[in-house]
């Protein structure tokens, strides 16, 4: 009780802060960086570099209230063809760009849905990311794939093109909840979609799963985890529905008068928290649970642990590049995110330019205090030591942001000669007190609920 008096004094469950995939956050992004600064930073990628691709796909079946993410609905097949032929030509123009020898370090196809994709046009578009990138030793391949949208002949062509990685969304198993979500999914179904990812040796398994929903309660939170246990994912990603109906406009179908409270929402948190450790996996960073053989926790132990637009990662590619509608690539020299619209990016593949819209090029205070950020959402400390090596950072004005920091969380952090740290006790403040290291505006709407 008094840890909740003092979470609740220091605003735990009034803020609305980033989840810092990104420093500065997409909000924060303009219009000065366009496509002729995306050109240019591919092709500084050096000679036999490693990077990262990220592969966006932006339709989906049925929408689901809950989700914020740029996707727009389809019934039919033509639109997906349509825009698969876009992703060619586009994975084209990168080729062209790329200094001979780079390589994959990891490939991610994310939505919308992916798997609304045919299988032969899986098997085209996987073709030519090779064709343009070829994978690395030791590279990963991941597919988000929709249980309710996945069938035999969809699942042998992603395996047999590499697929070593797949990822379900679960958000929640109860019925009365998915119903209020628009999100209707069986248990049986997602095992049988789980049944078929592990019968063609594909290696690793991630899942997600969502606190914070409506009638949501820790009773059915513990069924809904312990059904997902059962299916033995590698990864879990418990993220906290971010409510933000002013964003994402279908969430307005969800009954808001029947999302948990703050103070419910972190019970809900704890409660499949504990149920993850009990079962074996190791926590990782705020919101992430893995089996100790998985990529994720090796990071962590290794200190090596990284955090992007996917979450928390194992890739230590110094760029990641995004192909896509409203896809955002990260590299040394900033952020550059192609058009939201399908049309718009469709628009500007077929005149032969990327349609890059915004970005950021980062400044030296911009890298310093990404890097501060990410070690604690990563590792919950930071290092004086690192910083001053790796980003020339002023020994003084590190101790005056740390000593301001304690002052204001008090002993929910703990200040020492080597820097700062988050004990157990401050860990849910964590994205708060990242905060308290952003230089830029905090008013910019869409951050989500600190828990």
């Amino acid at each position: 009780m008094e840890q909740e008096s003092q979470l609740t004094r220091l605003g735990l469950f009034d803020a609305r802060v980033p989840r810092y995939t990104s420093y500065p956050t997409a909000p924060h992004f303009s219009a000065e960086v366009g496509p002729a600064k995306f050109e240019e930073w591919i092709e500084a990628i050096p000679a036999g570099a490693s990077i990262s691709l990220y592969m966006h796909v932006p339709f989906c079946r049925r929408l689901c209230w809950f989700c914020a993410c740029r996707t727009q609905g389809t019934q039919s097949e033509e639109p997906v063809r349509a825009y698969s032929e876009t992703l060619l030509a586009e994975l084209k123009m990168l080729k062209d760009r790329l200094a001979p020898g780079v390589k994959l370090s990891r490939l991610h196809w994310g939505g919308g849905t992916p798997t609304l994709m045919p299988a032969d046009m899986m098997r085209r578009v996987a073709n030519a990311v090779f064709e343009a990138v070829p994978m690395g030793e030791g590279a990963e391949f991941s597919v988000e794939i929709d249980p309710n949208e996945i069938d035999a002949a969809r699942m042998d062509a992603l395996a047999e093109s590499g697929m070593n990685r797949a990822s379900i969304g679960v958000q929640d198993f109860d019925p009365q909840i998915q119903s209020v979500i628009g999100r209707d999914q069986s248990y049986e179904i997602t095992r049988a979609a789980v049944e078929m990812i592990r019968e063609r040796d594909v290696a690793s398994l991630n899942a997600d799963i969502l606190y914070g929903l409506p009638h949501q309660t820790p009773t059915k939170i513990a069924d809904s985890v312990q059904k997902l246990l059962s299916l033995n994912p590698d990864r879990v990603a418990l993220y906290g529905y971010a409510h933000v109906p002013w964003m994402a406009r279908r969430q307005t179908m969800i009954p808001s008068d029947h999302l948990p409270t703050p103070q419910e929402r972190l019970k809900l948190f704890e409660v499949a928290r504990e149920l993850f450790v009990a079962d074996g996996y190791d926590e990782i960073g705020i919101d992430h649970f893995a089996l100790p053989t998985d990529g994720l926790s090796i990071a962590q132990k290794a200190g090596k642990l990284r955090r992007n637009f996917q979450g928390y990662t194992d890739d230590l590619a110094e760029a990641l590049v995004g192909m896509g509608a409203s896809s955002i690539s990260r590299f040394p020299q900033g952020y550059a995110q192609n058009a939201s619209a399908t049309s718009a990016h469709t628009a500007a593949i077929r005149e032969g330019r990327f349609s890059t819209a915004r970005g950021h090029e980062f400044t030296a205070e911009d890298k310093l205090r990404a890097r501060l950020i990410e070690a604690l959402m990563c590792d919950f400390e930071v290092s004086t030591e690192e910083l001053v090596r790796d980003f020339a950072a002023d020994r003084e004005e590190l101790a005056a942001m740390f000593k301001a920091c304690a002052d204001h969380f008090g002993d929910m952090v703990q200040l020492s000669d080597e820097g700062l740290r988050i004990p157990m006790k401050g860990r849910p403040l964590t994205r708060m007190i990242a905060r308290h290291f952003d230089a830029y505006d905090l008013s910019k709407a869409g951050h989500s609920s600190a828990i």
